[in-house]
């Protein structure tokens, strides 16, 4: 079996910082999910380790920082073309995180950062990229 490297899942983390009843989101520049509501995160570098990826990419796209708790949740993300196409398969493993310090501030990767309520996540008028709302109370419960 020949498999094209370019071809294969790409390996990211979400910072999942539930703080006072808040989840802290971002609205993502890129794909997959470009102009969605998420969790902060993006690729691991190779050789990093996981959780100082998580802390990494959370202070990049937010300028938040929080100590990663523990891995709880992986999510498949995949972008395809208006044919259905496979452009892109990314693996996103949700790290939940303790808030330390720092107000959200859209940085780098995020077009938008802001705490949002746990319990608005469905009203709120904000195209949420998909499972958020699960990943959150998953990780709500686990505080």
């Amino acid at each position: 079996m020949n498999i094209d490297f370019a071809s294969r899942p790409v390996v990211a983390v979400i910072a999942v910082v539930i703080h006072e009843g808040h989840a802290l989101l971002v609205r993502r520049a890129n794909p997959p999910d470009a102009g969605l509501w998420g969790f902060p995160g993006g690729k691991i570098e190779p050789g990093e380790p996981l959780m100082d990826a998580v802390q990494r990419e959370l202070y990049e796209e937010t300028a938040v920082s929080a100590r990663p708790i523990r891995v709880f949740n992986a999510v498949d993300v995949f972008d395809r073309d208006e044919s259905g196409n496979l452009k892109s398969h990314h693996v996103l493993v949700a790290v939940s995180c303790e808030w330390m310090k720092g107000e959200p501030l859209a940085g780098d990767d995020a077009l938008d950062a802001r705490w949002v309520r746990l319990d608005e996540l469905a009203c709120q008028d904000l195209m949420l990229s998909a499972d958020v709302e699960r990943i959150a109370d998953q990780a709500a419960s686990l505080v």
